[in-house]
C-alpha cells in the first residue's frame, strides 16, 4: 500500500545565517520559517533587525553563510538573482527598478522581450502583458509610458515583472512607504487577491494597522532572531510594538492650548517657481494662485498635510533655500531671507531634515563624523584657521552615537551599512544640535519602525519645548494630527489653512486634501 505524499510549504527556511565580517554585524541569526500557498506572512521588527537582510539572502543580493532555502520541499542553492527568479521567487522594491521613458510592456518584459523577425513585437508584448494583467486583477494600461504613472501605478509594473516571470512567491518590502493612504488600501486589497489566487506573499511593514489588514501570520524579528510568530488577531499593535522593540512603546502627542510665542517664520505670498520660468504653475502645471502664506511661531508645530505631489518637498526646498520662488517673501523674525543661501539660512537658524535622507541628508559613503559635521563644517566648533578640527568632530559623533542610541554605528566608519532608522536618527541628532530657530521636518518617520518613530517624535516635540518653531511635513495624517498645534494642507501647490488642530479631523482634512479651498 502507497504512502499518502505530506504537502510541503512553498517556501522554508531553515536555520538561515548572516554575518556581515565588515561591520561585524550577526544581521540574521539562524532564522527558520515557512510560508504556504495561499498565505500572507507579515515580518515586522525595529530598523536594522535584520528583515531586509533575510529577504536579500533570499533573492541573491546576498549569500548565506549557513543554513537552506527549500522551495516546494527542494532545497534551492539562491546565490544570484536569477537563482532566486528560477526558484519562482520575486521581489517588489521599495525603490521601483523602472525605466521611465520606457512603456509599461517594456519594463515588464525587459530582458525577455518578444520578437518577430528579428524585431521586437510590440503588439505580442503588450498582449502577453494585458493578459498577465488580467488574470491578476491588476488594471493598468500596457501601453502608457510608466515616467507618467502614479505612484501606485508604477507599484503595479514592478507587480507585473514578478507575475511575468511566474513568480509563486512575492517578496514586499516595505511597499506602502511611498503610497498615498488610498494606494496602500487597494495594495492591501491587491495582495489579498494574489494570495486568493493561490501565490504566497512575504510582506515586509513597519505599519502595524496594515500588517493587521494583510497578513494571515505575523514573524516579529528582534536583533536578527525570530522571537515571535502569530496569527493574525492573536495580538493588537501595542503587544506587537513591545515584540518588536523590547518594551512598551508611546505615542508622543503635541501639548495642547495656545501658543503664544513670537512669529520666528514667515511666508508672505510664496509662489513656487515651475521649470525655472518664474509663473504661477508648477511642474505638474498645477495653478498656484496667490501663493501660500503662513506665521510659524516659537514652541509650536505646524502639520502639512497633503497628497504627494502636491507641492510638499518644493516648499520645503524653497524655505530652505534649495530652490527658488516665483514671488513673494520669506522671513525668519523681522529678517527678509527670500535672496539669501541655503548656507546663510542655516547660519541663521533654520534646520532642514530632508524626505530623502538617503540622498540629500547624507553622504553614505562618508563617516558618521564627517555627516555630522558636514552642515558646520565652517564653523568655530569644528574648524579653525580653515583647517578641520578632527578630535572636536569625533566627540560631537561620539556624543550622537549615545544621546540618540545609533546602533552599530561608529564615527570613523561609513554610514552605508546603517539601518533608515539609525541613519534617520544620524540626520536628527545633527539637525537639532545648537538649538535652531526653525526646523524642517520632512517626511521624517518614513520608512522607520515604531520605536524610531516613537524616538522621532520626542526629539521633534522636545526641541519645539526648547523654543523652535516646526514645520512638519508627512504623508502620514495620524501623525500630523498627533504631533501639530495647528494643521494646513498643501494642494497644488499651495497652502490652505492653517487650522487650530481643535477644530479638524481626519475627515475634515481629507476633505480639503480631495478639493483644496472648495471643502473648507
Amino acid at each position: 500500500m502507497g504512502q499518502t505524499s505530506v504537502p510541503a510549504p512553498r517556501l522554508e527556511l531553515r536555520g538561515l545565517r548572516k554575518y556581515f565580517a565588515s561591520t561585524g554585524v550577526l544581521a540574521v541569526a539562524d532564522v527558520s520559517l515557512e510560508v504556504w500557498p495561499g498565505e500572507v506572512v507579515a515580518i515586522i521588527g525595529e530598523n536594522g533587525t535584520g528583515k531586509s537582510t533575510l529577504m536579500n539572502l533570499l533573492f541573491g543580493v546576498h549569500s548565506a553563510d549557513a543554513g537552506e532555502i527549500l522551495v516546494d520541499g527542494r532545497v534551492r542553492h539562491i546565490r544570484t538573482t536569477q537563482d532566486a527568479i528560477d526558484a519562482g521567487l520575486g521581489m517588489v522594491h521599495q525603490h521601483f527598478e523602472l525605466v521611465p521613458s520606457f512603456s509599461v510592456a517594456q519594463n515588464v518584459l525587459l530582458g525577455h522581450e518578444p520578437v518577430r523577425s528579428g524585431l521586437y513585437d510590440d503588439r505580442a508584448a503588450r498582449d502577453r502583458v494585458a493578459r498577465v494583467a488580467a488574470e491578476s486583477g491588476l488594471s493598468i494600461d500596457p501601453a502608457a509610458k510608466v515616467g507618467e504613472l502614479s505612484i501606485g501605478s508604477q507599484q503595479r509594473v514592478e507587480i507585473l515583472k514578478a507575475l511575468a516571470a511566474d513568480a509563486q512567491t512575492l517578496i514586499f518590502d516595505e511597499p506602502t512607504a511611498v503610497l498615498t493612504p488610498a494606494e496602500a488600501d487597494e495594495l492591501v486589497t491587491m495582495i489579498r487577491g494574489l494570495a486568493s489566487g493561490g501565490r504566497s506573499v512575504l510582506f515586509i511593514s513597519h505599519k502595524l494597522p496594515e500588517v493587521q489588514a494583510v497578513a494571515d501570520r505575523i514573524v516579529v524579528m528582534r536583533r536578527g532572531r525570530v522571537v515571535a510568530t502569530l496569527a493574525r488577531g492573536d495580538a493588537d499593535d501595542a503587544e506587537l510594538a513591545r515584540l518588536m522593540v523590547g518594551r512598551d512603546v508611546h505615542a508622543a502627542s503635541a501639548t495642547r492650548g495656545s501658543q503664544e510665542g513670537e512669529v520666528v517664520l514667515s511666508l508672505e505670498g510664496v509662489r513656487l517657481a515651475g521649470h525655472g520660468h518664474g509663473d504661477r504653475h508648477d511642474r505638474r502645471g498645477h495653478d498656484h494662485g496667490d501663493g501660500s502664506s503662513l506665521g510659524l511661531r516659537r514652541g509650536e508645530v505646524v502639520g502639512i498635510a497633503g497628497v504627494s505631489g502636491n507641492g510638499q518637498d518644493e516648499l520645503v526646498e524653497a524655505i530652505a533655500g534649495l530652490t527658488p520662488i516665483a514671488g513673494g517673501r520669506i522671513r525668519l523674525a523681522d529678517r527678509d531671507i527670500t535672496a539669501s543661501s541655503p548656507a546663510q539660512r542655516r547660519a541663521a537658524g533654520i534646520a532642514h531634515i530632508a524626505a530623502d535622507r538617503m540622498r540629500v541628508g547624507l553622504n553614505l559613503d562618508a563617516t558618521l563624523e564627517e555627516n555630522a559635521a558636514a552642515t558646520a563644517f565652517r564653523s568655530r566648533r569644528f574648524s579653525r584657521f580653515g583647517l578641520i578640527r578632527r578630535r572636536a568632530r569625533r566627540r560631537f559623533a561620539q556624543k550622537l552615537i549615545a544621546d540618540y542610541e545609533v546602533r552599530g554605528a561608529a564615527a570613523g566608519r561609513a554610514v552605508r551599512s546603517l539601518s533608515g532608522g539609525n541613519l534617520q536618527k544620524i540626520v536628527i541628532g545633527r539637525e537639532l544640535a545648537g538649538e535652531p530657530a526653525v526646523v524642517l521636518a520632512n517626511q521624517p518617520t518614513r520608512g522607520l519602525d515604531v520605536g524610531s518613530i516613537e524616538f522621532v517624535h520626542r526629539a521633534l516635540l522636545d526641541a519645539c519645548s526648547a523654543g523652535a518653531g516646526v514645520v512638519l511635513v508627512s504623508t502620514e495624517l495620524d501623525e500630523v494630527l498627533a504631533l501639530s498645534h495647528r494643521v494646513a494642507v498643501m494642494y497644488r501647490g499651495e497652502l490652505v489653512g492653517p487650522f487650530d488642530r481643535a477644530d479638524v479631523d481626519r475627515e475634515r482634512i481629507g476633505r480639503i486634501m480631495a478639493a483644496g479651498k472648495a471643502a473648507v
